[in-house]
């Protein structure tokens, strides 16, 4: 039975004020750790502090020699294409081709108002994104349909193309990643919503005459017990109130207890047929955290 790749999150700015960490130092730890992954998301205008996603991984990568640096998600069309396309390509150069490049079209209208760019565009140019991202990280000169007199670009030096995760569990994203992903990376769904979004996937990609992609799931977890380590119901009510879902629908998705039972709960995704997780940190000294998950991570690889 193939082994779960175990990524996470790293920490945001209050995270790494509260806990005295930078990236650095964070990326250094996972790697250390022995997780697969160190992660960043990709926002402009929150109402808080975020750092800005290909520089904070360009961090994370100069200070690692393995791990794997990825988005969670990047939003290629909130940019003009050419300047994501030159973020990816010396993201890819500067790890060493250890970048995965999570995708996604959210962040919702204010972002997009922020960054003068229309919400209601988003899902082409995403699409348009990753059908010519490809060519432009090769080197070729590609027209640019979504700007201002379609204007073309040819970028230097060439990289090869990351593999690219479609972020979102909605049929829509399922869609997009069987026609343009490497893999489909849904967040906060349960392993049974994992297993039916993954064959509805097969077919999808079936009928594109491409092979499934693989499955990532972004998951949330608070592992152990101590100061600042929240309880599941308390993670639960959080995503609940944040993305309007049920309660009881989100209750089985946040990792909690100890690292068996995190590996345990792990497993059920990885039966499901999820190849990666991507684990975000909902409490607790992050140290700690991570050096949790990497001990379920031990435990579930035997």
């Amino acid at each position: 039975m193939r082994n779960l790749e175990i990524g996470v999150i790293l920490p945001g700015v209050a995270v790494q004020r509260r806990d005295g960490i930078d990236l650095r130092a964070a990326a250094r730890h996972a790697e250390d750790a022995g997780l697969d992954g160190v992660w960043h998301g990709d926002h402009l205008a929150v109402g808080g502090p975020v750092l800005e996603s290909s520089i904070a991984l360009a961090t994370a990568a100069a200070a690692t020699s393995r791990i794997r640096t990825g988005t969670s998600v990047f939003v290629p069309g909130i940019r003009p294409l050419a300047w994501a396309a030159k973020q990816i390509a010396t993201l890819q150069y500067v790890s060493g081709e250890r970048l995965v490049l999570g995708v996604g079209s959210g962040g919702g209208p204010e972002q997009w108002a922020a960054a003068g760019v229309p919400y209601g565009r988003r899902g082409a140019r995403t699409d348009t994104a990753l059908e010519l991202l490809p060519r432009l990280l090769a080197g070729e000169q590609v027209r640019l349909p979504d700007e201002p007199g379609e204007p073309a670009a040819e970028l230097a030096p060439a990289t090869a193309m990351p593999p690219v995760w479609v972020g979102n569990a909605s049929p829509v994203a399922i869609r997009r990643a069987a026609r343009l992903g490497d893999g489909w990376f849904p967040s906060l769904i349960s392993s049974r919503e994992v297993a039916e979004g993954g064959a509805r996937l097969a077919g999808l990609a079936a009928e594109h005459g491409r092979p499934a992609p693989a499955i990532a799931i972004g998951g949330t977890a608070a592992l152990g017990t101590g100061p600042g380590v929240p309880s599941r119901e308390e993670i639960a009510a959080g995503i609940s109130g944040a993305y309007g879902r049920p309660l009881d629908e989100v209750l089985g998705v946040p990792l909690t207890g100890t690292p068996e039972e995190a590996a345990g709960r792990l497993a059920a995704y990885r039966d499901a047929g999820a190849a990666h997780a991507v684990i975000g940190l909902a409490g607790g000294d992050w140290r700690a955290q991570v050096d949790l998950l990497a001990e379920a991570r031990a435990l579930l690889h035997g």
